[in-house]
């Protein structure tokens, strides 16, 4: 069994006393998800500097993509993962890291899609990843499909699941590692089982430590 690794996820940028917070209230994450360019009213984007100032902590960067419109069609998805890969070049990120396209929100999903993410991914050198709801909306069903289509998918793909959510813990408080899965051979690696804390502005996640190989 591989190891679990505690870690966080926010919208807004992360900055001393942000880190000071998250340290103080719920101890010391491995890897913080933070979003690649900013959507107007929902998220911040990334800037080198955030990740230079990440980084010297000793946290690893999980890259998340949500400037989506639909996750429906192979050539809608070839564009999204065109501007993620973009984003992740302007930032620095280098090859091999997992780029996390967000659909958790959309409860359409189709298997076109999911592939079209994973096959442009793959011919940029990146690797592909979903945040998504596994129990709510068409996301599973389409991921096997998918899965059943192009055995690459389930090769490539990480899934970091939204469900169940159990609440935000500090790291010592930290559930034991069951996220939900889609019925289908998938590396469901990471798991946000806590959400909007009120102590500061972060989700909780708990990872497959085979993930850090994919994170900046």
């Amino acid at each position: 069994m591989a190891r679990k690794v505690w870690g966080v996820d926010s919208s807004n940028p992360v900055d001393q006393e942000f880190y000071e917070c998250v340290k103080n209230q719920f101890g010391l994450p491995k890897y913080w998800g933070r979003y690649l360019s900013e959507k107007v009213n929902v998220s911040s984007g990334l800037t080198k500097e955030e990740i230079i100032f990440i980084r010297s902590k000793g946290i690893k960067i999980l890259p998340i993509y949500n400037v989506i419109t639909e996750a429906v069609g192979y050539e809608e998805a070839r564009i999204a993962a065109r501007n993620a890969v973009y984003h992740a070049r302007r930032l620095g990120l280098p090859k091999n890291i997992a780029l996390f396209a967000s659909v958790e929100n959309f409860f359409k999903v189709d298997a076109p899609w999911i592939t079209g993410w994973v096959e442009t991914l793959l011919r940029s050198e990146y690797r592909s990843g979903f945040y998504h709801d596994p129990l709510k909306g068409d996301f599973s069903q389409a991921y096997c499909q998918a899965v059943h289509q192009n055995n690459e998918v389930a090769v490539q793909g990480i899934l970091w699941s939204a469900e169940p959510e159990t609440g935000a813990t500090s790291e010592r408080k930290a559930p034991r590692y069951n996220p939900a899965k889609p019925n289908c051979k998938a590396n469901v690696w990471l798991w946000q089982y806590g959400r909007n804390s009120k102590k500061c502005p972060i989700d909780t996640n708990l990872a497959d430590e085979r993930v850090l190989n994919y994170l900046y």
